[in-house]
């Protein structure tokens, strides 16, 4: 028996509601093509008030986690310590066990956007749009810190959300400005737009796609494609997906998780697809 398999060869996603998730086949399907054999990769229906117990019964096999709504934040104070990229915007989205016992946080949704944006050819923008607001549209902002360089259009449906976005602009120094959902059409016209709503939400803004859109970002998979990026790309704009950003954060996951690098983006991807396309 390896030493992996005698050691640390367990790894999980945790959230609610879990069972959608794809997390365990783009992992087991890594764990695959890198010849882990002895290594499992699990699904557990996990809220708020049942984290702090599932945390405490971890053992030396745990190798890591994933974590999706609504643990993201709530992780933070039974970890060691959090990398900068989860603290600039208080969400941890991947949890490392060490050998030393040590549990750390980061969060590869940030780096999983960028990596997303730069398979399509958008690496850099001089300004960009985001629909709707929350914790993935906290990411798209960090993301957008780092390739963006002027000013970033919220369009949101309160006043409370357009101050939480304000907030999070300032501190991710993101020149951010906030718009009134009903002039959501309006964002089609920056070069980058990142869609972070629930399911339908942009359906009715099909219709108001430009000639010549630039590039979207629709961080929904499922279902997949949305009306909107449909549109999108009848009009010869570049549709980048959910999907892509699941696949490119879990291949960060995975060679935290396992030390191997690097993780098989292809074969991961390819599984994630072969998975939608069988529901």
């Amino acid at each position: 028996m390896s030493s992996e398999v005698q050691g640390r060869h367990r790894a999980a996603v945790l959230g609610s509601p879990i069972a959608h998730s794809l997390s365990p086949v783009l992992h087991r399907a890594a764990y695959a093509e890198l010849g882990l054999s002895g290594w499992e990769y699990g699904r557990h229906e996990i809220d708020e008030a049942a984290l702090p117990g599932f945390m405490a019964r971890l053992d030396g096999s745990w190798a890591g986690l994933s974590l999706t709504m609504p643990l993201k934040r709530a992780v933070i104070p039974l970890l060691d310590g959090i990398s900068d990229t989860a603290a600039s915007v208080e969400a941890v989205n991947t949890v490392v066990l060490t050998e030393d016992g040590r549990r750390t946080g980061d969060n590869t949704d940030i780096p999983g956007m960028l990596a997303a944006l730069r398979e399509r050819g958008a690496d850099q923008v001089e300004r960009a749009a985001i629909l709707g607001a929350g914790a993935t549209a906290s990411s798209a902002l960090a993301a957008l810190s780092r390739i963006c360089a002027g000013e970033v259009t919220a369009y949101v449906r309160s006043e409370a959300r357009a101050a939480e976005m304000r907030g999070w602009g300032e501190r991710l120094g993101v020149d951010v400005r906030t718009a009134d959902w009903s002039q959501a059409a309006a964002a089609f016209e920056a070069p980058l737009v990142i869609a972070t709503t629930p399911a339908g939400t942009t359906d009715a803004l099909a219709a108001a796609v430009p000639e010549r859109p630039g590039t979207l970002f629709d961080v929904l998979y499922e279902p997949w494609p949305t009306t909107l990026a449909t549109a999108w790309g009848a009009r010869g704009g570049a549709v980048v997906g959910g999907l892509d950003l699941l696949v490119h954060q879990a291949v960060l996951q995975v060679e935290q998780m396992t030390g191997k690098s690097p993780a098989p983006l292809e074969a991961m991807r390819a599984a994630g697809e072969a998975a939608l396309a069988g529901r």
